[in-house]
């Protein structure tokens, strides 16, 4: 994320915000509806359902990319929604924390997968599509246990929850007033 003139971090949307749980702390992942708005509706969708809660990273390749968001673990499985057509772009790059859609060899194959970039992978450039970038909590992601060579993990790490931030705001805004209304209730 770039630095504002101030040297601040510019605001996150929250309707384009991600919060990942995971078992070593939060990590933010910022969406990009500019560059893939049905994978990012569609992500949206699965977050909102708890898709992703309790999800394993069931391939993970050191020095490459960490794959998640099949309820399976074995790679093959997605949501009961129908698969995304592609939406590759030459606006955007695989750099370190880029989240790109995981898919078959049919481009147009992507459904509830995903991986996160741990390094730069030019080649996957305008081949998969891109809908998010981690822009903190890149050391929790670099922390997700790895795999062998071929990246399939024994017992992997799972998230916890993911949830979008508006989401968020919105359900401490009702706890809060909830609180409010019953202190109100009890008081003389």
């Amino acid at each position: 994320m770039s630095q504002t003139a101030a040297g601040q971090q510019p605001q996150l949307d929250p309707q384009n915000t991600v919060y990942m749980d995971l078992k070593d702390g939060r990590v933010v992942i910022e969406l990009r509806p500019d560059l893939a708005p049905k994978h990012v509706a569609r992500v949206k969708e699965l977050i909102r359902e708890h898709f992703y809660d309790g999800t394993p990273f069931h391939r993970v390749i050191p020095g490459f990319m960490a794959q998640g968001g099949d309820p399976t673990g074995t790679g093959t499985g997605g949501s009961k929604l129908p698969d995304l057509p592609a939406e590759f772009t030459n606006q955007g790059h695989f750099l370190r924390g880029t989240v790109g859609a995981a898919r078959t060899q049919d481009p147009n194959s992507a459904n509830s997968q995903f991986f996160i970039m741990f390094a730069a992978a030019p080649h996957l450039d305008g081949q998969y599509t891109i809908w998010g970038r981690v822009v903190s909590g890149m050391e929790h992601v670099d922390h997700i246990k790895p795999g062998p060579p071929d990246g399939t993990v024994q017992n992997p790490d799972k998230i916890i929850h993911m949830t979008l931030a508006a989401d968020a705001s919105r359900k401490r805004i009702c706890q809060r007033e909830s609180g409010m209304s019953r202190r109100r209730t009890t008081s003389p």
